[in-house]
This record gives C-alpha cells, sequence and structure tokens, in this order.
C-alpha cells in the first residue's frame, strides 16, 4: 500500500514531464512505426471515454444539478465561447491569410468549443470541473446551430450545409452520456455500500475500485495522448508545407484567448476554480468530435480535415502547459504555492 502510494505521488509530481513525454513517443511511433496510426486512431474514441469516465469518477456527481444552476459561471462560458470567440478567430484568419480548404477547417475547428478532454485538463489544474461537465451537454447541442451558422456567415451558405450533425449526437452519446452514466452508477454503488457499513470484500469493491481509477488518471491521459498524436501525425507530416500557415494561427488562437478568458474570469467571476475552468473551455477547442466533419466535407484536397488535425498536435502541447500555468495564472486564495492544484485531479463539492 505504501508503495502504490508513492508511485501515485511520484506520477502526479511529473505529470506534466510525462504528458510531454507522451506526445513526442506518439509522435515518433506513429511517424516512424509504418501502420500504427492507423492502428491507433480506432482506439482513440474508447480510451478518451475510458479517460472521461475516470475524470467523471472523480466529481461528486450529485453536484451536478446545483452547478446547472450557477447562472453566472454558464452564462460566461457561453458569452466567451459563443461570442468572443468567433471575434477572435474572425480576426486571426483574416492576419493570418488563410483561405481555401485550409480556412474551412480552420473555422470548423475554432468556433467548436471543446466538451471532453477539456474537463479533464481542467481538473488537472485545479479548475472547477464539475462546472463544466455540467455545462458540456449545453455546449455541444448548442454547436449544432450556432456553428453552421457562423460557417454561413464567414463563408457562406454552402459551407453550412455540407455539414452532417449525426456526429454530434454520436460524440454526445459515446464520449459524455455513457461515461457519465457509468461513473454515476459506481458512485451510487460506492455510497450505497458505505452507507450500510458492510466490511465484507465484495462490499469494499467500489470503494477499491474507485481508488483504482484515480490512481490510473495520469497513466490514462499518458495513453491518451500518445494515441491521439500517434493516430494523427504521419497524415499532417506528409503535407506539412501546406499545412504550415495554421501553426502561427492556432498557436496565436491559444494565447489571445489564454489572455481573454483570464480577463473574462477576473471580470465576471470570483472563485479561482471557476475562473480556470472558463479560461480552459476559451482555449480548448472541439478537434475530435468535429473532424468526422471535416472529413464528411466534399472536395477532393483533404486539408480540410488535415487543418483540424494540426490544431490538434498544437493544443494538445498547450494544454499540457496550461496545467503547468493556470495555477501561476489565477492562484487560489491561501494556497501554499502556485500549481498546487495542478498536482494532481482532485475536484471538491464545493461549488
Amino acid at each position: 500500500m505504501e508503495a502504490d502510494h508513492r508511485v501515485n505521488d511520484w506520477l502526479q509530481r511529473h505529470q506534466v514531464l510525462l504528458y510531454l513525454l507522451a506526445i513526442l513517443v506518439g509522435a515518433a511511433a506513429g511517424w516512424f512505426v509504418p501502420g500504427s496510426g492507423s492502428l491507433a486512431n480506432p482506439a482513440v474514441t474508447p480510451l478518451l471515454a475510458l479517460l472521461l469516465y475516470a475524470t467523471f469518477l472523480g466529481i461528486p456527481l450529485r453536484h451536478l444539478g446545483r452547478a446547472l444552476r450557477d447562472w453566472s459561471f454558464l452564462g460566461t462560458v457561453l458569452a466567451l465561447d459563443f461570442v468572443l470567440v468567433p471575434v477572435v478567430v474572425l480576426g486571426l484568419v483574416h492576419l493570418f491569410g488563410i483561405e481555401g480548404p485550409l480556412l474551412t477547417g480552420a473555422l470548423l475547428v475554432l468556433l467548436a468549443p471543446c466538451v471532453d478532454y477539456v474537463i479533464v485538463f481542467t481538473g488537472l489544474a485545479g479548475g472547477a470541473a464539475e462546472k463544466l461537465l455540467a455545462a458540456a451537454p449545453v455546449l455541444m447541442l448548442l454547436q449544432i446551430p450556432v456553428l453552421p451558422l457562423l460557417l454561413w456567415l464567414f463563408l457562406g451558405p454552402e459551407a453550412a450545409a455540407s455539414l452532417h450533425w449525426g456526429t454530434f449526437a454520436w460524440a454526445l452519446l459515446t464520449l459524455i452520456l455513457v461515461p457519465l452514466a457509468l461513473a454515476a452508477a459506481t458512485q451510487w454503488v460506492t455510497a450505497q455500500r458505505t452507507t450500510a457499513r458492510r466490511a465484507t470484500a465484495p462490499a469494499r469493491l467500489p470503494c477499491a475500485w474507485e481508488g483504482f481509477v484515480a490512481a490510473a488518471m495520469v497513466p490514462l491521459m499518458v495513453l491518451v495522448l500518445a494515441t491521439v498524436v500517434a493516430s494523427q501525425i504521419a497524415g499532417v507530416g506528409a503535407r506539412v508545407s501546406e499545412l504550415a500557415p495554421l501553426v502561427p494561427l492556432y498557436a496565436a488562437f491559444a494565447l489571445v484567448m489564454t489572455a481573454v478568458g483570464w480577463g473574462v474570469g477576473r471580470l465576471a467571476l470570483g472563485p479561482a476554480r471557476e475562473r480556470r475552468a472558463v479560461l480552459f473551455t476559451g482555449v480548448t477547442r472541439n478537434s475530435l468530435v468535429v473532424l468526422p466533419l471535416a472529413l464528411a466535407l466534399p472536395g477532393g484536397s483533404g486539408l480540410a480535415p488535415l487543418a483540424v488535425v494540426t490544431q490538434t498536435l498544437v493544443e494538445l502541447p498547450v494544454m499540457v502547459a496550461l496545467v503547468w500555468a493556470v495555477p501561476r495564472l489565477v492562484p487560489l486564495r491561501g494556497a501554499q504555492r502556485p500549481g498546487d492544484g495542478a498536482e494532481k485531479l482532485q475536484v471538491s463539492s464545493e461549488t
């Protein structure tokens, strides 16, 4: 038991370094090992669903209703993602002169707020992950009418009409609802066993399972990062010269939205955990969900989906960096040192 505790402490202390190594290993495997990308690609969705199950299991789900009724937080998130982000994106794509299929792919991914691993990274940085979880279905459902409207405004009616929205429903089911239901069932069984105070080995099993899943958070994130990068790096590398103009665009978006999210949170919200969550939702985009939309777009260049994938590859190192940086940008009152919230995923029941 003590050895397990030491291992977990080591993983938590070195998690940012481990995530960066996972990205590098995934990139090397996807680039140098033939066929690794095609093998890794089908594993992305189930691994991400498993990671989200582990994340949801660490959140007191009985408080989700209260989190959803926090109109100040929800209104701030919606204004940031559906009002300020489009303004920033429109300015940046014109500034960097992005056109054609690259513009379509860039708009598709940058205008869609993330609803999956943003919750994980927010929790790792000590943010209000339970409130982002409560807001996730709202963000997902609003993207369905808002995204085609924005594409119609930016690109014209043909681009909006070419999107296939069944993928959003499927992503909502597989990445949010199923892991959420399984986590809720696990918490309910654990609560029933705890209330009954049964000391038998089968009764202790749910609690032991929750402890095991919590300890597996860092290894799971390492596996997800390596798998996502390995599955996509070869396709991007094969056309890197065409995709290169997107890298400064995506980096600039992350930098600008970090500043905007910090400012909006400071103006509109009080608690530091909520401000951290707002910053993350402004920066993180819905690349894994909109990728099937990009793949279904008409046209034979294939650049639009690769533009989405490029955003993922730029965003993942940014997310790892923000796990370290956000607790320092938005310190908790009375924290012993900046970054304490990033040491491990511990989402309290306080709102």
